[in-house]
């Protein structure tokens, strides 16, 4: 059984979100999901998230695509990879923070897997969380 590793925020889930979601499940058979943390996010884009961390992993478990899905370390990012031995982890096509050090990373604990890409987004200009959350401002 080939297992897939997914990161991401996950913050106002769209159809972006389920798109690359069901993309990295057909990459095999068992689909892990790890959410970034709430201080996590902030350090990383700047800003809070608009959903706290339990309610956007409970979004993630209720999808019955999605086999495991769990919060991410706030120290290690990488921490999860050496526990869940994936033997593929897929990626976003915007995630670039996550991707700075990962190739080092598996290279030093002599982890073999392929990191794959989405390559196509579904409506980006139209999916996007920092796109629907200035929408949500704009409504308050």
């Amino acid at each position: 059984m080939s297992k897939v590793l997914a990161f991401g925020t996950f913050d106002i889930f769209h159809p972006g979100h389920d798109f690359f979601l069901k993309e990295a499940k057909k990459q095999g058979e068992y689909l892990s999901v790890v959410l970034a943390r709430d201080l996590t996010v902030k350090m990383v884009k700047g800003i809070p998230t608009t959903n706290d961390e339990l309610a956007r992993l409970a979004a993630i478990k209720a999808l019955d695509y999605v086999d495991y899905a769990c919060l991410g370390s706030e120290d290690d990012k990488y921490e999860i990879i050496t526990e869940l031995k994936p033997d593929i982890i897929f990626l976003g096509y915007d995630q670039n923070a996550f991707v700075d050090g990962l190739s080092d990373f598996l290279d030093m604990k002599g982890i073999s897997c392929k990191v794959l890409r989405l390559k196509d987004s579904l409506k980006p200009e139209v999916y996007k969380s920092s796109k629907l959350r200035d929408g949500l401002d704009h409504n308050k």
